[in-house]
């Protein structure tokens, strides 16, 4: 274990990709090698780039990956896809979407199946943004599915959150009002070349003179081409002002608050594969048993 350690601190690409298969299959090896690898970690910026299907995510964390190259950035990212149906892995691939970057030994690009998880993130992608950190990345770059009221789980995750929408689709807004605007950081209008674009500004302007975020801050808009690369570097000068107002501690205890929740679920689910929900659900159903009994029967078990 120390020695796959040293290796993955030492930048090899090989022990990476062997410790995220680990990570995501969910093998015992993973959580040894994730505690010889954690006081390595702090250093990474985690981005998350979210928005609606269609609104160009893939092709703007392209251009983040090559502007970032470009400053001399490691850089690792997931692109957590839906879940096959057939095969339960990834239906889209890095591989498909990220080609350019394929032989460039700065950049790790692991694609992650959902596997039914909420909220848009895989369940070990906390996991991975720790073994990228170790593995000296500068930023990750986390991409989720789509957007939409259950799928805010990326503020949890990253010191920055991306929203990206694009003109001319009126769920943007909706988003927008069913919660994403308290997770955007920075909002990206991409393709904003395409009529719309100045009203969907507008319309977003308008939300925010409508609510006031805790911590004062308001979300910039910026507009991008990703296609064309117009808007990468105003993007990123938008999250690093962001980062740089001085509450990154306070943000990470906020996050790592929430996500020892979320692990400490995910733990207890795993320690209990023998519970059978389906029996329970028909009894609680057919009211034979109350879900509270159910329940406290259930954790119960957990001091035996």
């Amino acid at each position: 274990m120390a020695d796959w350690s040293q290796e993955i601190l030492g930048g090899n690409p090989r022990a990476l990709a062997r410790a995220a298969t680990a990570i995501e299959n969910r093998q015992a090896s993973a959580e040894s090698l994730l505690k010889e690898l954690f006081p390595h970690t702090g250093r990474a910026t985690v981005l998350g780039i979210t928005g609606s299907p269609g609104a160009g995510k893939s092709t703007l964390v392209d251009r983040l990956i090559h502007e970032l190259r470009r400053e001399g950035k490691q850089v690792g990212v997931i692109a957590v896809d839906p879940t096959s149906p057939y095969t339960g892995g990834a239906i889209l691939g890095d591989r498909i979407r990220m080609l350019s970057h394929h032989a460039d030994s700065g950049v790790f690009i692991r694609s992650m199946a959902t596997r039914g998880w909420l909220g848009g993130l895989a369940a070990a992608t906390t996991d991975m943004t720790v073994l990228l950190d170790a593995a000296g990345k500068d930023v990750v770059l986390v991409e989720t599915v789509g957007v939409g009221q259950d799928e805010v789980e990326i503020a949890k995750l990253a010191d920055a959150t991306m929203v990206v929408l694009v003109p001319g689709m009126g769920d943007d807004v909706q988003a927008i009002k069913a919660g994403i605007m308290e997770i955007a950081d920075v909002f990206v209008i991409n393709k904003s070349d395409q009529p719309g674009a100045d009203r969907l500004e507008r319309e977003i302007k308008a939300i925010q003179s409508l609510s006031t975020r805790k911590d004062g801050w308001v979300p910039p808009v910026v507009r991008s081409v990703a296609t064309e690369g117009q808007g990468i570097a105003e993007a990123l000068s938008a999250v690093r002002s962001f980062l740089a107002r001085g509450d990154g501690k306070d943000r990470a205890v906020a996050n790592w608050n929430q996500r020892l929740h979320e692990m400490l679920r995910e733990r207890m689910l795993e320690r209990f594969t023998d519970l059978n929900f389906q029996a329970a659900a028909e009894d609680v159903a057919a009211r034979r048993k109350d879900p509270y009994t159910i329940i406290d029967g259930w954790l119960e078990r957990i001091s035996h």
